[in-house]
This record gives structure tokens, sequence and C-alpha cells, in this order.
């Protein structure tokens, strides 16, 4: 599936500008986009959209796959450009991802391409939609948002339009997209910074009204609104996600089965209610609480020991939109600095520095966990079958790297 036959590594063409979306496709993609979100009953209510005409640039929250019919919508009757990962332009085809205003852009790698052909797109007078968590949400909240968000909205001088989300997630938990549980959806598109108050807010008061907006927890709604999910086998793939156990601390035993979370270790056992919390005698625990212990946890380890991993791994490249090239066995390696992955004789350094977070993913189109680092010319698909090998662990380490790096240069400026 999306196999690059032919093995053409020429990377894709990032710099080719953008087209308006085809006006023929819109009533197709209108009408699928209400198909797929009918049987969650959405409800989109409009904020200070009204007489607002485009261009106008949409941050967007990214729970789950649903948030791709539910923007389509939300902007109605408007057509707009979308950045978005490489892998949608192998999955669709170049052709008709570009024909519905896509613009290519690999996770967490600076490019001013990028930037220039939003520009080119809001030219043309487009709605031109972000998707600044840039991943779908491991457990249900807000993932890392970066912080120039403010700084892009001042340099483009054009209103300033968030959209925030509740269903997606649970509708489809990144830990098993592959079944979907039926729960309402809400969204709400709001025009948050006129072009008159852009002129007098600050890039941080932007910053900080987006971030306000994008905030979310979706276990939180779920339980505060009584949103029942009876699904039998609602907590199978938790584990991927909770990988630690919390009463021994083990990282390697977690598992998953029907409606249950529990350590192979120590044979404690955690019970998904339909409310989602997990509950284990008298114990209620709240599914972000035990992500974020993890990663707290993580961060202890490291400034302790510091980090040295490293793991025998299979790789698949995508390059471009012709799919993806296998490049069969290599080595990953990591310490306090940066990621190394090793394919026979090359090697490609991926440093901390200037990576924001690290792409994870739990059972990437039946192929298993993976982790995606990438350069500008290519991306690279990292599996490992080794029980040490954790994608939200890993996803943890380059975040913490990346901040106190940041801290440091922030320092260093003062």
């Amino acid at each position: 599936m999306l196999t690059n036959k032919k093995k053409d590594m020429t990377p894709f063409d990032m710099q080719r500008p953008p087209v308006k979306q085809n006006p023929l496709l819109m009533p197709v993609v209108w009408s699928a986009s209400w198909l797929m979100t009918r049987q969650f009953r959405l409800k989109i209510k409009k904020i200070g959209m009204k007489g607002l005409k485009p261009p106008y640039i949409v941050f967007s929250a990214h729970q789950g796959f649903s948030d791709y019919y539910i923007l389509p919508l939300a902007l109605f009757p408007h057509r707009a450009n979308y950045v978005s990962d490489m892998e949608g332009f192998a999955a669709f085809g170049n052709g008709l991802y570009r024909a519905v205003g896509c613009i290519g852009k690999r996770r967490y790698v600076p490019d001013y391409s990028v930037i220039k052909n939003i520009k080119h797109a809001i030219k043309k007078k487009s709605p031109v939609v972000i998707f600044p968590e840039s991943r779908h949400s491991n457990v249900g909240t807000t993932s890392y948002i970066l912080d120039n968000l403010g700084k892009l909205s001042k340099s483009l001088g054009i209103p300033v339009v968030t959209v925030s989300i509740h269903g997606s997630y649970l509708a489809n938990p990144f830990w098993d997209e592959e079944h979907t549980r039926k729960v309402p959806m809400e969204a709400v598109i709001e025009c948050v910074c006129t072009k008159e108050k852009l002129k007098t807010a600050t890039a941080e008061e932007i910053q900080r009204t987006i971030e306000e907006k994008l905030s979310y927890d979706e276990y939180r709604w779920q339980y505060e609104n009584k949103i029942s999910i009876g699904y039998k086998k609602n907590a199978e793939g938790l584990h991927k996600a909770l990988y630690k156990c919390r009463n021994c601390g083990c990282e390697t035993q977690m598992t998953s089965e029907d409606n249950r979370l529990f350590c192979k270790e120590c044979n404690s056992s955690w019970q998904l209610s339909r409310y989602g919390r997990l509950e284990c005698g008298k114990e209620s625990v709240h599914i972000p609480d035990w992500y974020e212990w993890q990663r707290t946890e993580t961060k202890k380890e490291l400034e302790v020991n510091g980090c040295d991993y490293s793991f025998d791994v299979r790789v698949e490249a995508l390059p471009n939109e012709k799919g993806f090239v296998p490049l069969g066995s290599g080595r990953l390696q990591l310490d306090n600095n940066e990621f190394v992955l090793e394919i026979e004789n090359e090697s490609f350094v991926f440093p901390h520095r200037i990576r924001e977070s690290v792409q994870t993913e739990y059972n990437y189109r039946g192929r298993g966990q993976c982790i995606v680092l990438s350069t500008r010319d290519c991306c690279y698909y990292i599996y490992c079958d080794d029980v040490n090998f954790s994608p939200t662990k890993l996803q943890f380490i380059g975040e913490y790297y990346y901040q106190k790096y940041s801290k440091e240069v922030h320092h260093e400026r003062m």
C-alpha cells in the first residue's frame, strides 16, 4: 500500500505554489463531509464570522481524523487552502490533494517555502487553515503548539480565526483509530482578531488567545457532560500511550484488552469506565494525568542519567507523493543532543534543538508503532519491535530537550 514502486527518491516540490480549491470539487467535499459527520450529530457554532470575507488565517485544533471533515463545513461557503503533511499527498494523489487546496509540509521541519505558499494563497483571497499541533492528539489533550503563531499573524496582517473541537478524539482515539465510537461532536469557529484589532494587539497577546482557544481536555469534557461510550473494547490500544505502570513503574509490561488496562509485571489492573475514567478499586484516574505523570518521570530520568538509547529498526522513506520506499534495517540512536539514524553506509542526524516535537504513530497503516523524523527532503518512518521502544517516551524526550535548549538560547539573549 502506497509503495513507491520505482523507488524514486526525488524530493517533493515544496516550491510549487498552491491552487485555490477547485469549485467543481466543493459540492463533493461538502457533501462527503456532511455524510461523514452525520452519525456524530455535529453542531457548529459561529462567533464573529458574520460578514467576514477571505482572506483570513485559521488555526484549528487537531484531535483526530474527523477534523478534516469538520473544517470544510465550518468554513462553508468559503473555499480554503490547508497546510498538510506529506502523507496526504501520497494517500490521495498529488493531483487530487492539490485540487482540494493542500499545501505540502513536513512535520517539525522549518521551511520558508511553506510561509511563501501561505502568502501566495492569501494573495488569491483564500482562507488558509493551519493545524498548529501538527498531529492527532495522543490522549485527548492539546499537543505542543509553536510559540510563533502570534508573530505569523501580525506579519500576515489578516483576520485570525480559531476552530475549537470536541468529540473528534473520543470518536477515534489515536491509539485505536480503526474503530469508531459514536459520540456527539461540537465545533466553534470564531474570529478572535479582526484586521483592525491586529494593528494594536501584540504578538504575545494574539499567541495567548490562540493557545487558549485551542486548549482542550476531551476526557474532562466527556466526564463533565456525562457522555457514555459503551464500546466493549474501548481501552484496547491505550497502553501505547500509557506505557508506564503507575503502581510498579515498569515501562515494558503495560497492555490492554477490552475495557481493561493492566500491567503484566505486577498484575495491577484498571477498568475504563463509560465516562472515560480509569478505575481501580476506590482509585479513579484521569487519563491525561497519567500521561503527564509519565512526562514528569521521563524528565526526572533525563535530569539524573541523561539520554542514551539505541534500537534496531526498519525504515521506510517518504520523499514525495509517489509513496513509501523501503530502506531495510538500520539503527536508531539518541542522546542528549540528537537522534541519529544509520542505514547501511548513510547516517542522518536530527538535532533536538531544532525539532520541537517527534511525530508518533501507534499502528501506522497496520505496520506497527513508529516515530517519524524528517528532513526538508524526506520523511523517515522508523519502526521497531523492541519491547523498550515507546514512541510516546521518545516524543517526551524530544520535547524535553527542545524546550531545554530553547530556554538556554532565550537566557543567552537576555
